[in-house]
């Protein structure tokens, strides 16, 4: 992606990532995150939950490649920000859980020849990460 290819309303194409909790388990292993609502579904609904969910962090780290994959380098997000509105419930089974990414290009800066990505991340219909922002430097 090139920043004068880029404008202000551009939409990028949704992606939906499956979830499952064979993920949550590479993912706790790689980044030391063993709490057990992320894997014990007796925990997980003893404390309120709808079930196992998966990682904030993680369904945060999908939206930072989703907006990676986008601008063509990893290293052209400059800065990346998110607020966790609902959890990502993983059930138990072969399916897993559905996150939709989805972007829309809010503002540019000529001179920083940046762009602004804001996100809609979506699983079973309800909000999962609000205010995902991302600014990414285009070429």
């Amino acid at each position: 992606m090139k920043f004068d290819q880029v404008s202000v309303g551009d939409e990028l194409a949704a992606a939906d990532v499956t979830v499952t909790r064979a993920d949550l388990i590479r993912y706790a292993g790689a980044s030391g995150d063993f709490n057990v609502i992320h894997w014990n579904e007796r925990v997980a609904t003893s404390v309120g939950l709808p079930g196992v969910i998966a990682h904030g962090m993680y369904t945060m780290a999908l939206g930072g490649r989703y907006v990676s994959d986008w601008a063509g380098d990893a290293g052209a997000v400059v800065q990346y920000g998110v607020r966790f509105t609902n959890p990502v419930p993983v059930p138990d089974d072969d399916n897993g859980a559905t996150v939709t990414y989805s972007g829309k290009v809010t503002a540019t800066d000529e001179v920083a020849r940046t762009v602004t990505v804001t996100l809609t991340v979506l699983s079973g219909g309800q909000k999962v990460l609000g205010k995902a922002i991302a600014v990414v430097r285009l070429p």
